[in-house]
């Protein structure tokens, strides 16, 4: 199993910051890349052939499809594109489908806006509306389900209205926030009890669409239990799909049974837009921290999401509260940060990419010669105990060494992920003959996917490993890498057949001879 040797880069970079066109794997250049990854959210921006390579090369790992803004038939496309850039770029890509989830919305308003005083009343209405003062719900049950006292609220919680008596048919609602609603505008409904599924008819089409199209990521928008996460991966599972699924932590709900939910999911996001409006929004820092912390306890990877350099949808500089919530993000121990509307619809998708691993750099220099994270993965029964005890060695290894740098070869990726969690400082190479494994990577902090050729032992990892890290000025002889294999590399081929994770090398460069 030896690493990839990449083919020489070809053309010159032309007049933009990051070149397109290149054949040169971004491992080449990874010092120059943060190790908490990006995810960016593909839209009008962002969707053609030479954005979104520039974006790759300047930070982005995953890229985001928003089923909410574009069904399988424009979201192929973009799969198509980025696949594309991929092959061209000779670098894993991640992909990962953002099902639209049970958003509610209200219908359309006289003059499409109006101004909400405070304690004026007015009226949601099942059927049609026939006064300014009341409005209609794309979804058709809320006036039954609405309940004497809760709160509705609107304009991504601008708007706070709550319920004060009920009629047949009709929900009469008090102003208790004013401001401006506009037609077709969320509605959040914290902490009252609907029947709406997780998964509507609609996402269901869209998650089969996304295990046909091979994608490597998928979220569920309004987890409440982990039945729901479980529904979804049947789906996936039945359509032949080993997508992971992607938990978005934004209903009351959900944090009263983290816990649970994490542990059946693959990874979560924090999506702190609609989570700041079903809850206290000055509870957001601490359940954001919260969840991060349940996370690592359960080694899943954790993005924080919504607005993280919102300011650069028309700016190329962010406001320096957005630096900060990001690098307080990265100290927290986000492995991804994700950006929304700021490279779907924003002036400077590259730009904001670039900034973003900037900022994620800068932060990461701060705790460089941290000792590796001492969390061993109890609670996460998904390692063997072995591999569990040899990635926790080699992590400290690497440590104490000093070493230039660590390469694990890991089929399925757990292992990868173990040696993520751990967040020790040293650049970490993860090889496999997968490449849905390679993709998997890209959302594992400090892991930098590299495809690779196959091996039949264990010294030949080590061969290909000395010779590349010096080819690319990762190490010099005498310098020490450290390698975590199984033993079936080790013993050749029919060791091991369980593929556990038992042995780690330090090598001593050689010189790449």
């Amino acid at each position: 199993m030896g690493l990839h040797t990449p083919p020489p880069a070809s053309g010159a970079p032309g007049t933009k910051p990051y070149p397109t066109n290149t054949a040169m794997p971004l491992t080449e250049d990874l010092r120059h890349l943060a190790r908490t990854k990006i995810v960016a959210t593909v839209g009008p921006s962002s969707q053609d052939h030479e954005t979104l390579s520039s974006m790759v090369q300047a930070g982005a790992d995953v890229f985001r499809l928003n089923m909410a803004h574009g069904g399988p038939d424009v979201q192929q496309q973009n799969v198509d594109t980025i696949r594309r850039v991929s092959e061209e770029l000779d670098t894993p890509i991640g992909i990962l489908v953002d099902l639209a989830g049970p958003k509610f919305r209200l219908g359309e308003i006289d003059n499409d806006r109006i101004f909400c005083e405070t304690d004026a009343e007015f009226w949601f209405v099942e059927g049609s509306s026939g006064a300014p003062n009341e409005f209609t719900c794309s979804y058709a049950p809320l006036v039954r389900e609405l309940s004497v006292g809760d709160q509705v609220m609107l304009a991504d919680g601008t708007v706070s209205m709550v319920v004060i008596g009920k009629e047949k048919g009709r929900a009469q609602m008090r102003v208790v926030q004013r401001g401006v609603i506009r037609s077709r505008q969320g509605i959040n409904l914290p902490g009252v009890k609907l029947s709406a599924p997780a998964i509507s008819v609609v996402d269901h089409q869209h998650a089969i669409w996304a295990a046909e199209a091979g994608v490597d990521f998928v979220s569920l928008s309004f987890v409440r239990a982990p039945d729901e996460v479980r529904a979804l991966r049947d789906i996936l599972r039945s359509n032949n799909s080993e997508a992971y699924v992607i938990s978005k932590i934004e209903k009351r709900e959900a944090i009263d049974r983290i816990e649970e939910v994490v542990a059946a999911s693959d990874a979560v996001m924090v999506a702190r837009g609609d989570l700041g409006v079903e809850i206290d929004v000055a509870e957001m820092p601490v359940q954001q921290k919260r969840i991060i912390n349940t996370c690592h306890r359960y080694q899943k990877p954790v993005i924080i999401a919504t607005q993280m350099l919102d300011s650069m949808h028309e700016s190329l500089r962010p406001k320096r509260a957005e630096v900060t919530d990001v690098a307080n993000a990265v100290l927290d121990g986000a492995d991804a940060c994700m950006l929304s509307g700021e490279t779907a619809i924003g002036q400077y998708p590259v730009e904001t990419v670039a900034m973003m691993n900037r900022i994620c750099l800068a932060t990461e220099a701060s705790i460089a010669d941290q000792p590796p994270r001492q969390n061993d993965g109890s609670v996460s029964p998904v390692l063997h105990d072995i591999t569990r005890a040899v990635v926790r060695g080699a992590g400290a290894m690497a440590h104490s060494l000093r070493a230039k740098l660590v390469v694990v070869a890991s089929y399925s990726g757990k292992t990868a992920l173990a040696l993520s969690q751990q967040r020790h400082s040293t650049p970490t190479i993860g090889v496999s003959q997968n490449e849905t494994t390679l993709r998997r990577m890209c959302l594992y902090w400090g892991v930098t996917p590299l495809r690779e050729a196959p091996a039949e032992d264990m010294q030949e990892l080590i061969r290909h490993a000395d010779t590349w890290a010096c080819r690319v000025g990762f190490a010099a002889k005498g310098d020490r890498i450290v390698i975590l294999g199984g033993s079936h590399l080790a013993a050749g081929p029919g060791g091991n057949p369980k593929g556990v994770h038992d042995v780690v090398v330090v090598h001593e460069v050689e010189g790449g001879s």
